[in-house]
């Protein structure tokens, strides 16, 4: 399979919608239904110039997440994990850039670990285990937070979190919801 070759593009879930904010459950079909969904988030991803997508961004709330993310070193990283766990997250803390494809145009210097190990299996059951460092660990830490109902801005604190909080407010997208009103959770 070739990520996003057949896949189709789906609306991405934004700040405010309850499907972002909900732990998603494990995946126990392992069938041609997850496979099409892989393959989805794969061309929903590239569409959104993103380098990782959880399912729960596109409305499914299934513990899988695709990624085509660069490291420090700039190694390309391309995968999927279903059921993924993080087994270590350790090395420095750093606070670095992060955005995210449900909060779109807000950033952030966010704390994540500088390495982290995550275990999973494939889409057809095979055991995976995904060791990133720099960036690609910041990646794949995102992408486990949103499989649990979390975003990244739940690690800001402080000015950090004020500002980003000020730039959802003001993004164009929290206007969009027939209310009028900011996104829950802000």
């Amino acid at each position: 399979m070739i990520p996003g070759s057949r896949g189709a593009v789906r609306p991405l879930r934004l700040l405010g919608d309850p499907a972002l904010r909900a732990p998603c459950e494990e995946v126990t079909a392992f069938d041609a239904e997850l496979a099409l969904l892989i393959e989805d988030m794969y061309a929903t991803m590239y569409a959104a110039h993103g380098v990782g997508l959880a399912a729960n961004q596109i409305g499914v709330g299934l513990r899988v997440f695709v990624f085509d993310c660069p490291d420090d070193e700039d190694h390309r990283h391309l995968g999927h994990v279903v059921n993924p766990r993080p087994v270590a997250a350790d090395g420095v803390t750093v606070r670095g850039p992060e955005g995210c494809l449900s909060l779109p145009g807000v950033e952030a210097g966010t704390p994540r670990h500088d390495h982290v190990v995550i275990e999973g299996v494939t889409m057809t059951g095979e055991p995976v285990r995904i060791e990133g460092t720099g960036f690609f660990a910041r990646c794949l830490q995102h992408e486990c937070d949103h499989l649990d109902g979390g975003l990244f801005i739940d690690r800001l604190t402080g000015l950090r979190r004020r500002r980003a909080l000020r730039a959802i407010r003001r993004a164009p997208w929290t206007h969009s919801s027939p209310s009028g009103s900011s996104p829950s959770g802000v």
